[in-house]
């Protein structure tokens, strides 16, 4: 390469940055921001409604015949389900990574009507449900009344008309869930009334389904020679109460009519009252956002916010909207973290350039091609397809501290000539590229290759590998772009030569900097090469501390505690409840009051929402219940008692002596699409079909036993078995003999007791279900059979004379997984053990207490990280790295024993970054495994500076010792700014506080340790290995190089 050109064309040289750093800006604006890249897979859910029914009956009926036609689908790995006893099934289905949601979603709607013939009709009149959705919560807000002007039904309403539809239709937006009934035309039957009609609810139905209709009666004079023609228009579906009371259920003979409003009280209501919801103390409605898989959740959010923004304008008085929780708050939070750490590291990276330089001059060339390198970057990055998110913002943080190097080796190359005697700044600049620009390219390549065998990985840690990887790659390979042309032409336009020393002239500061400074380095550069010269001298010593590193690494390896992605605080925290079984609304309401009375008293609480009947990791039931905690900013809540955890051991103090409730506090997935919180999540199941009873128990066994274990704080399940139920049993003899049948009795109860879909009817621009149900008074107690009437040949009788009632327990919510039975069990660490070691505790509990016939398999990020851990592919990752590295240098130097130097270095890094992982208490996780293969690299980068630069002594004639002595001397300076700008850069991330605190020190700790241990290793044993290998090398190689080059003579 002729750099010379560059050189002399200083304009072309700053063009070619210009250019550069334009092209990063235009792609800087034009990335998405997201907190990860789409690492979550695909979920797909189903779900459908059997109204009236059971939980058994709706697994039964729906949920066994819906998972029969969709397993297999493609791509699928697993799939839960849950039935419950308010009537709805659902199905998740989740698929491989990569794989193509819609496509996903494609398949499992045909797949699900192929099942619809099996279902019954009352589930596929309200129809089945395919959505393509993560299953994490994006978004929650809510709307209340202040001063109680308005009540749930009308906020939950005036959500579902003017502010649901709106959210649908943002792109990303999978699906809008409001906590709370729709409206709906609730008739309430009164079944005293109608025996002595002699009618059923089969009547009413009938009536409703004949006048409440919608029909096409053509037109008058079409086609004629008639002067108008008349469009013919029946009134349509009835609208108000008052049209539905008119309904004529009974018209006789004598002119009487019996109308709907005789038998029934007709009232606009709510389509489900298994809901109570409260928004900051006060009733309210709730609104939860999911996100379509593959969407870019900020950009969903900002959408959301902007579209709130208007609707806030139009609500009406003394009605407020209150945002409860948002990914975006952590994400905006987290990014703006590592911008400042970003801006930390290149003010420390500068410093220290300017310590080694001792020139302002000399330091602003470095520092130009650190912003050359690092905008440049975004450029490639929109190219690639790869968003602004922690990973990338994180790998340029680290690449700071390489991205320098270049620059500073071409600075120093040149002030090396100013000190041998050059004063023409030209002059020096071209000689000084000509011994440098070929290492540069060599270490450069080196450095990058470490990230190619990353980029082939798959699954979520491959995501991560791949973006972090090719960002570090990018930034490393911008910044040799700019080595090797805008720095050299700067070194020859900036850089002065040193100031000729006079006696008696009065010298520069940056001359009296250097000249002390060279002093002391003097004195540090002899004590070092002291040091290297007894490693040579002990050979044994460096081998015996290589052996001694690499049994530390393989011990630190086993015991250091592993994860997937450190937990945050995020700024919420999600509490389920559950009260005792079989509690009535009423009931769980007035518990989760007291809760909520105790919340009022956080300071660190900022908001919260409270719905009684649906747990978020429950689901729905009348002993159920939720709560979502907003928190208050993270520059509010600086004291050691207002992180998440202890805000969570405070919220468990405080409600301690609240009789009757369960609860469960999580906060919400740092990996969106990976279930709803950070709890781990595992499923026992019932492989052998021996019924939800024995499974109750096998669970109970394995959650006292897991409770027992020091690495699990808590363990639960909101499964239980001991909800009051009745079983029914119709007397068909008796049934046959009054001349009625089962079916009709069981719709007679269905009519009464249960709810019946009657029909429809459109209001307020909307279309609501009409709804018949007796009202609670008749249905209160077993004596209500007693008052509800079959009809028979002989007239009307009660239907307790045809049904036998026997009292038994069972489920509120029903589970499978994978087609087995199962009960889900969740979690959380205890405080100093990692998501790891639960996993490892669960194994082992599991294969002690699990029978023959019941298994386990986790779900979520649990399975996420059990299956990475299990399969070994760190190491396998760390090893190809190496090989990458040994296979170039084996290239580049023609030699098989040379790299092998190098690479021995690498054991020393990898042993230092997990012995400070192991004094901070840090897990082995995602963030410190990218570190480690950055690390890799960056100290097969620093160790060719020993090794090539004691090749050319040992080819100039000096001896193995001397040229190793006097690589070690010459090299020392490069090698200490190369680990100092490093290990300087990374220091905020090190001591990070607040927001991702976690990720960043877990990052920075593993990276500055290896660097500083690693250094050192290097620095006093890689001259005796390179002494040794290069022994070899002659030993070996030396003669048949000597027979070629005699050969060379020969033939010329």
């Amino acid at each position: 390469m002729n750099i010379q050109r560059f050189i002399d064309r200083p304009i072309l040289s700053i063009v070619i940055s210009v250019v550069i750093v334009v092209a990063g800006l235009i792609g800087l604006f034009a990335l998405a921001v997201e907190q990860y890249p789409d690492i979550a897979p695909p979920t797909v859910r189903v779900s459908a409604t059997y109204s009236g029914a059971n939980a058994e009956t709706v697994q039964k009926s729906v949920i066994v015949p819906l998972e029969e036609a969709i397993n297999g689908v493609e791509n699928m790995t697993y799939m839960t389900s849950t039935a419950s006893n308010t009537g709805s099934g659902e199905i998740t289905i989740y698929f491989k990574q990569g794989s193509n949601g819609d496509m996903a979603a494609v398949n499992v709607q045909n797949s699900v009507s192929t099942a619809t013939a099996l279902l019954p009709a009352e589930v596929t009149k309200v129809g089945v449900t395919t959505r393509k959705r993560q299953n994490s919560t994006l978004m929650v807000f809510g709307l209340f009344s202040p001063n109680g002007t308005y009540d749930e039904t009308f906020l939950t309403n005036y959500m579902n008309i003017n502010v649901k539809p709106g959210i649908q239709r943002i792109s990303g937006v999978g699906e809008v869930n409001v906590m709370g009934g729709a409206y709906a035309m609730r008739i309430w039957l009164k079944p005293d009334i109608m025996a002595q009609y002699e009618l059923v609810p089969d009547d009413v139905t009938a009536a409703l389904s004949s006048q409440n209709i919608e029909a096409s009666t053509g037109a008058i004079g079409e086609d004629s020679e008639n002067v108008f023609q008349y469009t013919l228009k029946y009134r349509g579906r009835l609208e108000e109460e008052s049209e539905f009371e008119d309904i004529i259920i009974k018209a006789f003979d004598d002119g009487r009519v019996l109308r709907l409003k005789d038998i029934a009280d007709v009232e606009l209501g709510a389509q489900s009252y298994s809901y109570k919801g409260f928004v900051n103390g006060l009733p309210g409605a709730t609104c939860m956002i999911n996100q379509i898989s593959g969407s870019n959740a900020n950009e969903i959010i900002i959408n959301i916010e902007k579209y709130l923004e208007q609707v806030k304008k139009s609500l009406p008085d003394d009605v407020e909207l209150v945002e409860l929780m948002s990914t975006k708050t952590f994400l905006d939070a987290s990014i703006d973290k590592v911008i400042e750490t970003l801006l930390e590291a290149i003010l420390l990276v500068v410093l220290v350039v300017y310590v080694f330089l001792q020139n302002p001059r000399s330091t602003l060339i470095p520092t130009i091609s650190i912003f050359v390198s690092l905008i440049g970057t975004f450029a490639v990055l929109y190219i690639a397809g790869f968003s602004i998110n922690l990973l990338t913002l994180f790998a340029l943080v680290l690449a700071i501290g390489t991205i320098v190097d270049d620059a500073i080796i071409v600075v120093e190359a040149v002030q090396t000539k100013f000190d041998e005697g050059y004063r023409s700044t030209y002059k020096a600049a071209v000689d000084a590229m000509g011994g440098v620009s070929s290492a540069l390219v060599t270490s450069t390549l080196v450095f990058m290759a470490v990230f190619v065998p990353v980029s082939f990985m798959g699954g979520t840690s491959g995501v991560f590998y791949t973006q972090f990887g090719i960002t570090m790659a990018v930034a490393v390979g911008i910044s040799a772009i700019n080595a090797l042309t805008l720095s050299p032409a700067l070194c020859a336009l900036l850089l002065r030569p040193n100031q000729i020393i006079k006696e008696g002239d009065k010298l520069e500061f940056s001359t009296r900097f250097r000249l002390a400074f060279d002093a002391t380095f003097k004195k540090i550069v002899r004590k070092y090469v002291g040091g290297v010269f007894f490693f040579i001298k002990h050979k044994w010593l460096g081998w015996t501390t290589l052996a001694g590193a690499c049994l530390l690494l393989v011990w630190l390896m086993s015991t250091t505690k592993t994860g997937l992605v450190p937990n945050e605080d995020t700024g919420t925290i999600f509490m389920s409840f559950d009260s005792p079984a079989g509690s009535t609304l009423a009931e769980s309401e007035s518990i989760m009051q007291e809760i909520q009375a105790e919340l009022k008293q956080l300071p660190q609480v900022q908001s919260f929402n409270m719905v009684a009947g649906f747990g978020m990791a429950s689901g729905n039931g009348a002993s159920h219940g939720m709560f979502i905690i907003k928190l208050k900013p993270w520059d509010e809540r600086t004291g050691k008692n207002d992180n998440v955890d202890a805000i969570r051991n405070e919220i468990y103090r405080r409600t301690s002596h609240i009789k009757n409730a369960r609860l469960f506090i999580f906060a919400p997935p740092m990996i969106q699409g990976y279930g709803s919180g950070n709890s781990f999540d595992v499923y026992v199941q019932d492989r052998a079909g021996k019924g939800y009873d024995e499974l109750s128990k096998v669970t109970t066994d394995f959650l006292e036993a897991l409770n027992k274990r020091p690495e699990i704080e808590m363990a639960q399940t909101s499964f239980s078995s001991n909800f009051p139920q009745y079983t029914i049993d119709v007397d068909e003899a008796q049934c046959q003999r009054a001349g009625t049948t089962t079916s009709e009795v069981l719709n007679v109860l269905s009519g009464y007791f249960g709810s019946i879909y009657a029909s429809n009817f459109n209001r307020f621009t909307k279309i609501y279900r009409v709804i018949v149900q007796a009202p609670y008074n008749y249905r209160d107690g077993m004596e209500a059979l007693d008052n509800i009437y079959v009809r028979t040949k002989g007239g009307m009788a009660p239907v307790s004379q045809f049904v036998n009632l026997t009292k038994t327990y069972g489920a509120e919510s029903l589970m499978r997984f994978n087609m087995f039975s199962a009960i889900n069990v969740q979690g959380m660490p205890a405080s100093g053990y990692s998501s790891g070691d639960v996993i490892n505790a669960i194994n082992e509990v599991a294969a002690e207490t699990l029978p023959t016939g019941f298994g386990f398999e986790f779900s979520g990020m649990t399975r996420e990280e059990e299956q990475s851990g299990s399969s070994h592919t760190t190491i396998i990752i760390y090893g190809i790295c190496v090989l990458f590295i040994y296979l170039i240098l084996c290239a580049l130097y023609e030699s098989l024993f040379i790299p092998l130097a190098v690479i021995l270095s690498v054991p020393f890094g990898l042993m230092g970054s997990f012995l400070f992982a192991k004094l901070w208490g840090i897990e082995n996780n995602i963030y410190l495994q990218t570190g480690l293969i950055m690390l890799i690299g960056l100290l097969a980068k620093t160790a060719i500076l020993l090794t090539e630069y004691g090749t050319e002594r040992r080819k100039a004639g000096m001896s193995l010792t001397q040229a190793a002595m006097s690589s070690a001397s010459v090299r020392l300076r490069p090698i200490l700014m190369t680990a100092l700008t490093m290990i300087f850069g990374l220091l905020p991330l090190m001591f990070a506080t607040g927001v991702g605190a976690n990720g960043n020190t877990s990052l920075g700790v593993g990276v500055v340790g290896g660097m500083i241990i690693g250094t050192i290793g290097l620095l006093f044993v890689t001259p005796a290995f390179f002494i040794t290998f290069q022994y070899i090398e002659e030993k070996v190689m030396g003669r048949r190089r000597k027979e070629r080059e005699k050969e060379k003579e020969l033939s010329k």
